[in-house]
């Protein structure tokens, strides 16, 4: 089977790599596990896998390239991953195979060890996989795949622990960057953070005393289960006969969620850190129509992820709100390998704009990001041919001038526009008449820090744009990478 590329018109974007899901309690856990990921594919569209235990079937997994909705919803296979135990997994390229995935890096992952079966799901990206796999390796270690998340896997065989939850606490602790992890053995789900919580992972409850794990509470909602809570930065619940134990395998750290997160990554009907993720972003269009006003007669989104932050611009500058680019909603991506023709056609395939509208006016276009900035010359020109007046860019995260090594696809730093550009040289490159991030405080106030950001001791993690890293990306040092000092 052919891996399934992502679409090439997407590139111009930072992209979450993995969304995972974990039920306990149904007699089909995996169909539950099957609707979680589905409402989780916007984390991962590049293939997803799932895992179930059944007393007398045992560990049973089905992996697959594509969405969940081509096929996981088939009642053949399905049927083949019976039990009330089940956790599921949907990726974009990890690290390692990016570009070249193969079926055998999807996740979970598996194991057998004197105890028992584990499966595990992770999301994040370890920081030090690259060592410890040398390590690893040089030690006997086979692997069966090109994925950093294996090592957990390695490392937990070599522990001397008697149970799978103490083993993986061991192979954690040696484990560096960021994870959250689902896993399960033949009785128990497990859930576990990272001590910085980089990145989400909520507790759901199902009515018949079910309990649900999943990357964001849009997973909770559409398998109809309550949110508990979040699973904090640094605990281990494990969840077995009905009852949760929660331990802290890790040293206390001050908490550093992604902000990123909140600008884009999760989807709008989540909730994270008890806010509203869509009231966040409407709020950063709110800050970001403070600090960077201008006279126009239309605020247009880039859609979808410039949606709320156009709302919030509006509201506050009080300068109309209009739909002035349409997105092809059925496009999705069909356009496996397109011809040198289509794939001169650019943005339009996915993107129109609204010529009726847009004529004459001047325009605010209200997008998440700019990464490359390839995209953003495209829809320029596009407004532009459709007669606007004139064209302001208005972006809702600060500038992305720095990688990510905590789980996000990020070009190298070199191919970042911010990391070359200052704001007026990418203004003046992208060929639009203003072009303003909101600041990082501006940020930090959006999500709910009124006072902005403490440079001192950041509340978050936002290595993407100010270049300082909560941990230190060991591999990439190795390789000769800068990191920037603390202020």
């Amino acid at each position: 089977m052919r891996p399934f590329l992502s679409h090439p018109f997407d590139d111009d974007k930072l992209k979450e790599e993995c969304g995972v899901f974990g039920v306990v309690g149904p007699a089909d856990a995996a169909n539950f596990v099957a609707l979680g990921l589905h409402a989780l594919q916007h984390r991962g569209q590049e293939a997803g896998g799932i895992v179930s235990h059944h007393p007398q079937a045992g560990f049973n997994s089905a992996r697959r390239f594509g969405y969940v909705r081509d096929n996981f919803t088939k009642a053949s296979l399905m049927e083949t991953l019976p039990g009330a135990l089940a956790i599921g997994h949907v990726r974009y390229s990890t690290a390692g195979s990016k570009g070249h995935a193969q079926i055998r890096d999807v996740q979970p992952f598996f194991g057998e060890f004197a105890m028992g079966g584990c499966a595990i799901a992770h999301n994040g990206n370890i920081t030090n996989a690259a060592s410890l796999r040398r390590d690893l390796i040089e030690r006997g270690a086979i692997f069966q795949s090109a994925s950093d998340s294996e090592c957990i896997i390695h490392l937990m065989a070599r522990s001397i622990q008697k149970s799978i939850p103490e083993r993986m606490k061991d192979a954690l602790r040696a484990v560096e960057g960021a994870f959250s992890i689902i896993a399960m053995t033949s009785t128990e789900l497990i859930g576990v953070r990272d001590p910085l919580g980089v990145r989400p992972l909520v507790l759901g409850k199902l009515a018949d005393d079910g309990y649900v794990l999943s990357s964001e509470t849009c997973g909770l909602d559409i398998i109809g289960a309550a949110f508990m809570r979040e699973i904090e930065p640094g605990e281990m619940v494990v969840i077995s006969d009905g009852k949760i134990d929660s331990t802290r395998p890790f040293g206390p750290m001050k908490s550093r969620f992604c902000i990123f997160e909140h600008v884009y990554f999760s989807r709008p009907d989540s909730i994270l850190g008890g806010r509203s993720v869509y009231e966040t972003r409407r709020q950063i269009g709110v800050e970001l129509a403070r600090e960077a006003p201008v006279e126009a007669d239309l605020v247009c989104p880039v859609p979808d992820s410039g949606t709320p932050a156009a709302i919030g611009f509006s509201q506050q500058s009080g300068i109309p709100y209009a739909m002035g680019i349409i997105r092809n909603q059925y496009m999705g991506r069909t356009f496996i390998e397109p011809t040198e023709q289509i794939r001169n056609m650019g943005v339009r395939l996915k993107l129109n704009v609204n010529r009726a509208l847009i004529k004459g006016k001047r325009v605010i276009l209200v997008d998440d990001s700019v990464v490359r900035g390839t995209t953003s010359i495209k829809i320029r020109e596009m407004i532009l041919d459709a007669g606007a007046a004139a064209v302001h860019f208005r972006i809702a995260s600060p500038p992305t001038a720095w990688p990510c090594f905590y789980g996000v696809d990020t070009p190298e730093r070199s191919k970042l526009l911010a990391a070359t550009m200052s704001e007026d040289e990418m203004r003046d490159w992208i060929g639009v008449d203003s072009l303003k991030f909101i600041s990082l405080d501006g940020l930090y106030r959006a999500v709910g820090q009124a006072g902005g950001r403490d440079a001192k001791a950041p509340q978050y993690c936002d290595a993407c744009f100010s270049g300082q890293y909560p941990v230190a990306p060991a591999d990439q040092i190795a390789n000769g990478f800068e990191t920037k000092a603390a202020e």
